[in-house]
């Protein structure tokens, strides 16, 4: 007779827990079936786990980021933030984004609730330490859904003034001094916003 895998392991437990069957009455084959459907519902337990990690970190990492090109990151940003560029900035700002991100940047606008997509908050330190000022830049120029594209509607020294004038909103992060033997850490300076 052929026998597989499963079938020995049916037969070494049932061998195994003929004592189990003396006391409690069990017969050995029932056993070995309980054994196999316990198996089963691991294995169930540990794909469904897997699966509901695999959907956390997607979620954490994949539903709200917004893939940029390469070469759209890489590009430096031509124009000086000046006091006043940033005040040209902080008009268009009022009339184009202001609605959706809020008038501190935070993603609070009175339009923001109506969209599903959370409009970005530039007060996050991290997110736009992260971000290059060429993402920025496509993004504004480019949008996605809801948010709009600006490459018709603003010129690109606009589009620019409006990377300057956003990366005012965020705290920036300064690396505290080296010491020997200690670690480094960031600390979190004071924004100032007009």
């Amino acid at each position: 007779m052929n026998e597989t895998p499963r079938v020995r392991l049916r037969e070494r437990l049932g061998a195994a827990a003929c004592s189990a069957k003396c006391s409690s009455g069990t017969d050995t084959q029932d056993l070995g079936a309980t054994m196999t459907e316990r198996s089963a519902i691991w294995r169930s337990v540990a794909f469904l786990g897997l699966g509901l990690a695999w959907a956390a970190w997607a979620f954490a990492h994949g539903k709200d980021r917004w893939p940029v090109p390469a070469e759209a990151k890489n590009v430096k940003n031509p124009l000086p933030a000046t006091e006043a560029s940033l005040a040209a900035a902080k008009a268009i700002y009022l009339d184009n984004c202001e609605q959706c991100h809020g008038e501190k940047g935070k993603g609070d606008g009175s339009d923001a609730p109506l969209y599903s997509v959370k409009p970005a908050d530039f007060t996050d330190t991290h997110m736009m330490e992260e971000m290059t000022d060429g993402e920025i830049f496509y993004k504004i120029s480019e949008g996605r859904r809801p948010m709009p594209s600006f490459k018709k509607r603003l010129t690109e020294e606009q589009r620019w003034q409006l990377v300057n004038y956003v990366r005012t909103f965020a705290p920036k992060l300064e690396p505290a001094p080296k010491t020997v033997g200690a670690s480094v850490t960031k600390k979190v300076l004071p924004h100032k916003h007009q």
